[in-house]
């Protein structure tokens, strides 16, 4: 049944939606225009800033979901921001506005509260890092941009937003600029971003010609008058921005390596904010996803695809954050599988969405806790034992450890699994085709998780000179471990008996459920045997350790090590003939273009320096020129009467 999507205006409490994003954007401003006078408390600054824009969205939370659910939503309109023409008339009319409801609201506690714990994290992460300062005010800077992204009431302030977070994250990845391989990553980054937010943007161009607005409630209302092509062409535009900033195939190889940025920037850029945005503009966006079911199973496709990918190529990382980015590469597949399922499977996206944000961002955390006891060691080949040393990040650890995986009662267990059994409810055989990519990934995923688990915290030591004194990090640095831990073991579950009832004033109420392939009880029991079998397998082959040198691999692992060989494609299919044709364009430029001018300017050149010879100066030079023209002119003259000119 087709929904009509009407927003309130903000009142009371509500009318302070602004202030969410201008907290963290007056804070990194403070910070980049004091310099090195706020160097002593600027890191301080930088996590009251987002902590006290988490108290005043948790505030504001709790107020929405004291209003009734037909009215649970206010948008603020700030002034305008676009107007040309008239309204209605061809004309383009942008609000600077702002929307909170059950949908951005849960949001916005989810980049406020996991990034205030990152924030504090991070002031002992960063300690004796001589530009903790100026990292503080990106990281703001980035938080701001990122409630811009899921605060906006239209498409317009969602681009803003979108960019906001593109330029942050360029900022962030290559915050040790000093290092190559960090501003080569920071460059990776921002131009793959740059090819999905060219579609967001031709998308949203197509959004003002086909229905004049970029409202978020008048594009929703006004999708069911278009052609089924155009709602197409509109949604695979959309699409292709989220898969760039979520890092989903074909533009996914710039996320693992955004592991070159400081730890803390891979946890809120994995966990709580950037990756999740092209969730959001997906789950935003289901008015037009859901009118169009060609363009729903491709968001399947893509997102059944990439979760396998992720899968496969982190099975075979030994570097402890590219496991880890890979892992994200997956589950980010998995909420695109269930976005593109549509219905109820919108809701369990969200769900696992703020799961992953939980125990991926206590993942990250505790990586960056193991690199500081390890002196920024990342090889798991080289770890071992640390069970012993770095108790609080071992079960911290452990905790997102069997969250991922699916281990009930944690929260993996009550967010991943209803998306497996979502995807054998499908019709027909994609029902298969889906389900049992869902389930093998599963089983992948607890495989790659423990292996990497086993090789950090269990086995024999296999330390290299440079860390034979592994080391617990200090308390700043546990605590905000600690309660994502806690997150991690019961977010899951609450979340999966409340989200579904908040979220429907957004999605619609629950259609009746379909009947899976499979029995519920049988699906769920094969999910965790499935991910017992991965999870077992991992132990018996890791629990001795493994080789510290490279041993000879197969097809299938080769292919894993090189990325499935996708950097590779990339490199033939665009970045090589786009090196090609920028040679031979500035060949012909120089070549062509300017040797034509510059041959018709030195022509003109060398004739009048020619010319320039015959104005010697001297009278009797001119009197003899003249004396000659004139006999030319005479002799002319009599040849023409005696006929010989005839």
């Amino acid at each position: 049944m087709e929904q009509t999507v009407d927003y309130g205006h903000a009142t009371g409490l509500l009318s302070g939606i602004w202030l969410l994003v201008a907290i963290p954007l007056a804070s990194a401003a403070i910070l980049l225009l004091l310099g090195k006078r706020s160097d002593k408390w600027g890191h301080w600054l930088g996590v009251l800033a987002v902590a006290a824009t988490f108290v005043l969205g948790l505030t504001m939370f709790i107020k929405l979901g004291s209003l009734d659910e037909a009215h649970r939503s206010a948008q603020q309109s700030l002034w305008d921001f676009i107007v040309v023409g008239t309204q209605g008339a061809g004309g383009l009319h942008v609000d600077f506005g702002l929307l909170f409801d059950p949908l951005s609201g849960i949001f916005v506690l989810l980049i406020t509260g996991v990034g205030s714990l990152i924030h504090l994290y991070a002031v002992g992460y960063m300690e004796h890092d001589p530009g903790r300062r100026r990292f503080f005010a990106y990281f703001n800077l980035f938080v701001a941009a990122m409630l811009l992204l899921v605060l906006g009431n239209n498409y317009v302030m969602l681009y803003f937003g979108w960019e906001g977070v593109g330029l942050a994250s360029y900022l962030l990845i290559s915050f040790w600029y000093n290092r190559p391989s960090a501003a080569t990553a920071g460059k990776k980054a921002f131009l793959m971003n740059r090819i999905g937010d060219a579609g967001l943007a031709i998308g949203i161009f197509t959004m003002f010609a086909t229905l004049g607005t970029t409202q978020y409630d008048e594009v929703f209302n006004g999708v069911s008058a278009l052609s089924g092509a155009t709602v197409l062409v509109m949604g695979l535009l959309l699409l292709l921005g989220a898969a760039g900033k979520s890092g989903q195939f074909p533009l996914h190889a710039w996320l693992p390596d955004a592991m070159e940025g400081p730890t803390p920037v891979s946890a809120l850029i994995h966990a709580a904010t950037m990756v999740t945005a092209g969730v959001y503009l997906i789950a935003r966006s289901h008015a037009i996803f859901t009118a169009n079911a060609t363009l729903q199973t491709i968001v399947v496709s893509v997102g059944a695809l990439t979760l396998l990918m992720g899968c496969i190529i982190g099975a075979a990382k030994d570097d402890i954050k590219r496991v880890l980015a890979w892992s994200t590469v997956s589950q980010i597949g998995y909420m695109f599988l269930g976005v593109g399922l549509g219905g109820a499977a919108y809701a369990l996206a969200i769900i696992h969405l703020l799961a992953h944000g939980f125990f991926k961002a206590n993942m990250f955390l505790g990586a960056g806790s193991v690199m500081h006891g390890m002196h920024d060691q990342v090889d798991i080949r080289r770890f071992g034992g640390l069970r012993k040393y770095m108790k609080w990040t071992w079960l911290t650890f452990m905790m997102g450890w069997l969250a991922i995986i699916g281990i009930p009662p944690l929260s993996g267990f009550f967010s991943k699994e209803p998306i497996i059994v979502a995807a054998f409810e499908r019709e027909g055989w994609t029902a298969w085709l889906y389900g049992l990519a869902a389930l093998l990934g599963a089983g992948l995923t607890a495989f790659y998780m423990t292996r990497l688990f086993v090789l950090t915290f269990h086995g024999p030591e296999r330390y290299t000179e440079d860390n034979k004194h592994p080391h617990e990090s200090p308390f700043i640095m546990t605590v905000p471990l600690m309660l994502l831990a806690l997150g991690s073991i019961g977010a899951g579950y609450l979340m999966s008996t409340s989200v579904p009832d908040w979220l429907e004033p957004v999605f619609g109420q629950e259609e009746a459920e379909a009947t899976p392939v499979l029995a519920h009880w049988l699906l769920t029991t094969l999910s965790i045997v499935v991910t017992l079998v991965g999870a077992g397998l991992a132990w018996a082959l890791f629990r001795k350790g493994t080789a510290l040198a490279p041993e000879p691999a197969g097809v299938v692992v080769t292919a894993a090590r090189r990325n499935l060989y996708t950097d590779a494609i990339n490199e033939a299919v665009f970045e090589r003939p786009g090196i090609y044709l920028t040679r031979a364009l500035v060949y012909l430029d120089n070549r062509g273009i300017d040797g034509a001018v510059n041959g018709l300017a030195a022509a003109v050149g060398g004739g009048s320096g020619r010319l320039r010879r015959l104005q010697t100066g001297f009278v009797r030079s001119y009197a003899l020129s003249m004396l000659t023209g004139a006999v030319l002119v005479v002799g002319a003259f009599l040849a023409i009467q005696l006929g010989w000119l005839a």
